[in-house]
């Protein structure tokens, strides 16, 4: 089924787009340089599918990063978006909307009383730390390598995903003095856990997908919640990928290990930009004007994103649950027989909604491990994917993004080009 496709505008746009933003694109991934080609322009998508500017045809399994957990434009959520947009775009007040969204999320969050909207995960991040340093009176916060929490200062320390895909171990312009409360310890290693009493916040994706999908041991969670217990920190949980996709209740639903605050985004802007950060009521009337804590943001909770993730989350129900899992699972599955018949080292890590296939022969459990894998057999199985209408994360740090609308139609067309791709990848 082999199908190189031409992509002569794009890489049109990609010349004048470098003339006018840095590197050609908006966020770092996106340029596809970790798999050695130039980036592809998108002109629209529907469903599982989008087209390039030179009218290609892909199945999408990046769903925008996450936020797509219905698929291109669903036709709830753009009339949802359609009718807030012709009531006014934004108002700096507050809507009824913000209510029924909270009202949504605290309703399926297990750990979640209250929240602050925000517009991305970073800004969450940074709101979420603030909020945990002043309750305890303590700076420094836990994170563990390889995980991305957003390009706030003091957290890009051995990240994941675009720094690890850039081989950036931290970024210039962060000041020494911004990464000295910061301390990083591997995942999934509780015997690395630092004894002190001094931490404000043990920051954690719970299942982490930023340096690919790399679920925690058994009983990894429970350990870090023990010793936040123990120590007086406040557990954080990064649900900015796992939240509402992984399972109705987010990561900590699925694994039943509660922590005291949440950040989330993603699934909750249903493709619009969106985040929040929540936790028991106790904690987020610290937050100002209830509290003494700051924290605003003029677009916070703005009429279309809240609309969007209202429309998303009310289709997002037990049944579409178990349709997504089966989804991932029908996958994942398939990635494992293509590679095995081809004679490829592949090892699959899933979770319902997150695929990673890593290039390796053994399973990964920290990012030590991830950054082992075969990053040129992965490149070239991503291009040879894209050259058979297959989209790819482009990156070997990403997760893949199951969505509702995927078929098994897409399935079999992505495992068929699989197929071929694993046998160019055997073949180098």
């Amino acid at each position: 089924m082999s199908d190189v496709r031409a992509t002569t505008r794009s890489q049109e746009l990609y010349a004048h787009a470098r003339e006018l933003l840095p590197g050609g694109v908006n966020s770092p991934v996106r340029a596809m340089k970790a798999i050695g080609r130039e980036p592809i322009f998108i002109a629209r998508g529907a469903g599982s599918r989008v087209w390039d500017v030179d009218r290609n045809e892909y199945v999408d399994w990046v769903s925008s990063w996450g936020p797509l957990i219905l698929g291109h434009a669903h036709p709830a959520v753009v009339e949802a978006v359609a009718e807030a947009a012709a009531r006014g775009t934004s108002f700096g007040a507050p809507t009824e909307a913000e209510v029924q969204l909270a009202l949504e999320m605290s309703g399926r969050m297990p750990s979640v009383e209250m929240m602050r909207m925000t517009s991305s995960g970073t800004e969450a991040t940074m709101s979420a730390i603030r909020l945990a340093r002043a309750v305890t009176g303590r700076e420094k916060v836990l994170k563990f390598a390889g995980a991305y929490h957003g390009h706030v200062d003091g957290l890009l320390t051995e990240a994941g995903s675009g720094l690890a895909t850039q081989g950036i171990p931290a970024s210039p312009g962060v000041p020494a003095a911004a990464t000295a409360a910061t301390v990083t310890v591997p995942w999934n290693a509780p015997e690395t856990l630092p004894s002190s009493s001094d931490l404000a916040a043990i920051l954690v994706e719970p299942i982490p997908a930023n340096m690919g999908v790399v679920p925690p041991h058994d009983r990894f969670l429970e350990t870090l919640r023990a010793e936040a217990d123990r120590s007086g920190a406040l557990l954080i949980f990064d649900e900015v990928i796992t939240g509402f996709r992984v399972a109705r209740g987010g990561a900590q639903g699925h694994l039943n290990v509660l922590p005291d605050l949440t950040i989330m985004g993603k699934v909750i802007g249903g493709g619009l930009p969106a985040a929040a950060f929540g936790g028991s009521r106790e904690l987020m009337e610290r937050i100002a004007p209830a509290g003494d804590v700051y924290q605003a943001g003029t677009l916070s909770g703005n009429p279309l994103a809240t609309a969007a993730a209202v429309a998303t989350l009310r289709q997002l129900g037990d049944a579409a649950y178990g349709r997504l899992a089966e989804t991932t699972e029908t996958l994942a599955g398939g990635l494992r027989e293509a590679a095995a018949e081809a004679g490829v080292a592949l090892t699959v890590q899933s979770v319902p909604g997150l695929v990673t296939p890593f290039f390796s022969d053994r399973p990964v459990w920290n990012y030590a491990q991830a950054a082992k894998a075969d990053l040129q057999a992965y490149a070239a199985f991503a291009r040879a994917l894209l050259d058979r209408g297959v989209y790819p994360p482009p990156s070997q740090f990403e997760a893949w993004f199951p969505s509702l609308a995927h078929t098994q139609e897409d399935i079999e067309h992505t495992l068929d080009a699989a197929r071929e791709a694993f046998g160019e990848v055997a073949d180098r």
